[in-house]
């Protein structure tokens, strides 16, 4: 049944990625694609959670965490250069 239901998920969480690449290419400002952009990290971020609890495999929980950091400073760092045109002061 938890089989069933992490496969039901990990497709929940595949449509999700897909639409938010739909907003990222047709989104209408400049800040709604910042925001895809992050959810899709937090999407991938997921995504890559079942796939480690489905295979059972630990390193996939590491690989998740250096995403989740590289996604949230990417995430800052691009929103830093929109602002003020640099990124480093």
């Amino acid at each position: 049944m938890i089989d069933l239901a992490l496969h039901l998920a990990a497709g929940a969480i595949a449509l999700a990625v897909l639409l938010n690449l739909w907003r990222l290419l047709r989104g209408p400002a400049l800040g709604d694609r910042i925001v895809a952009l992050d959810t899709m990290v937090i999407n991938a971020i997921a995504l890559i959670v079942l796939i480690g609890m489905i295979g059972g495999n630990d390193t996939y929980f590491e690989a998740a965490l250096l995403l989740a950091m590289v996604g949230f400073v990417s995430t800052i760092a691009y929103c830093k250069f929109i602002l003020r045109g640099d990124i480093v002061e």
